[in-house]
């Protein structure tokens, strides 16, 4: 008799995503006619600019072949006049399109780093980058922020307790994702010391880019002075156009060896979506309007959402100055089982439409690698129109009040 075949110990380490494995349960509700709020992910509900839309619309060609495996150079040109607004100076030899942001963090791990090589990461954290870490045998070390301290980051003698001979790099996601927080040009500095101290990696995911509420300038990891070689930023045109689905994303870096290496992975993968490439080009130039539009949207969505958080007994969550994103302390033990049980359990009968309605929330012990840490926090997306979130804070409130009474 054959033997058990086992699954990979690569694969059992592989984490569930914090945001999608409530799914089955959201479903579930659906399935019994509940209308769901979700808050849970950062899929944003505006339009797609019009004009990238109409490229599907015209699409004149007898053939969808294969594209350049670092992207068509007309959009790597484009992302270059994109870059300038920011003051980051490219050439588009240095942009090599990729998959989505996703594909970006993955070939830059595992084109620099080899098995066991270790990665500092301010926690909480995107929670991807641990599975893009196991994919390439890479190891994560968390340095924390606390919601106390509104996720600032901690003193540089945080950081240099972890740096040992395996450091190859740090990864910064700014603005951040899960908790909207923006660095600041000291804590920039602080990083650049660092990784010119120790000759790291500086891994610099800056998607939300588009999304910071604040007067200060918009400081890119492009922009630190001798790192130059240093620097890997991960890109994307997802949440910038909400177009999530065409899965566009751009590794960029001045270091020719890192993109000679980073072309081999993309080489294996052929190339990125034809169709994709086609719409974000469409978007990086006459959109100028749009963008403006969606920025003012945002910000009246983050106040909504914030100030009616913090109306609720016992919730708490700082401002975030970036992103769509905010991680809040709810009055509960476990979130993650309150999350679960307000899909699973909880049902909120809507006055006006008699509807029953629940809430969809990220448990954000998901986006910490420390054991123990988020316990009593979700990550929450306003990423719904200002109507929906209202009604969404009612559901939550309302939700916690009869979660407490039972438990």
């Amino acid at each position: 008799m054959n033997a058990e075949l086992k699954i990979s110990q690569r694969g059992l380490l592989m984490p569930e995503s914090p945001i999608r494995k409530l799914a089955p349960l959201a479903y579930a509700a659906e399935d019994e006619g509940v209308k769901i709020y979700r808050l849970n992910i950062g899929q944003p509900d505006l339009p797609t600019p019009q004009k990238a839309l109409d490229i599907l619309k015209d699409v004149d060609r007898t053939t969808l072949e294969y594209s350049p495996s670092q992207g068509y150079r007309s959009l790597r040109q484009a992302l270059v006049g994109y870059y300038e607004r920011y003051q980051i100076k490219l050439n588009a030899n240095e942009i090599i399109i990729t998959s989505g942001g996703s594909e970006a963090v993955l070939f830059a791990f595992m084109s620099c780093l080899n098995p066991g090589d270790e990665i500092i990461v301010p926690e909480p954290a995107y929670a991807n980058y641990m599975s893009f870490a196991i994919s390439a045998g890479a190891v994560i070390r968390t340095v924390t922020t606390t919601i106390e301290e509104g996720f600032c980051l901690p003193k540089v003698e945080k950081f240099k307790e972890l740096i040992n001979e395996r450091t190859k790099a740090i990864l910064i996601c700014n603005p951040n994702n899960p908790t909207g927080y923006l660095y600041t040009q000291k804590e920039m500095n602080q990083i650049r010391d660092l990784v010119k101290k120790y000759n790291l990696y500086l891994f610099s995911d800056e998607v939300y880019r588009e999304f910071i509420y604040t007067g200060s300038p918009y400081i890119s990891a492009m922009h630190l002075e001798g790192i130059e070689q240093n620097v890997v930023l991960i890109d994307s045109v997802s949440k910038r156009y909400s177009e999530c689905g065409i899965r566009i994303g751009a590794l960029i870096t001045k270091n020719e060896a890192i993109r000679k290496t980073v072309m081999k992975f993309c080489q294996a993968r052929l190339s990125p979506p034809l169709l994709g490439q086609l719409v974000a080009e469409a978007s990086i130039e006459g959109t100028e309007a749009y963008s403006r539009d969606v920025y003012e949207e945002y910000l009246e969505r983050r106040k909504c959402l914030i100030d009616g958080v913090n109306r609720i007994p016992g919730c708490f969550t700082p401002i975030p100055m970036g992103a769509f994103y905010t991680v809040a302390k709810l009055p509960v033990e476990d979130a993650e089982e309150f999350c679960s049980w307000c899909l699973s359990d909880f049902r909120y009968k809507n006055d006006t439409t008699g509807k029953l309605e629940t809430i969809m929330m990220a448990p954000a012990a998901g986006f910490y690698s420390t054991p123990e840490l988020g316990k009593n926090q979700v990550r929450l997306a306003y990423v719904l129109n200002k109507e929906d979130l209202k009604h969404a804070l009612i559901i939550l409130k309302n939700a916690l009040e009869a979660y407490n009474k039972t438990y």
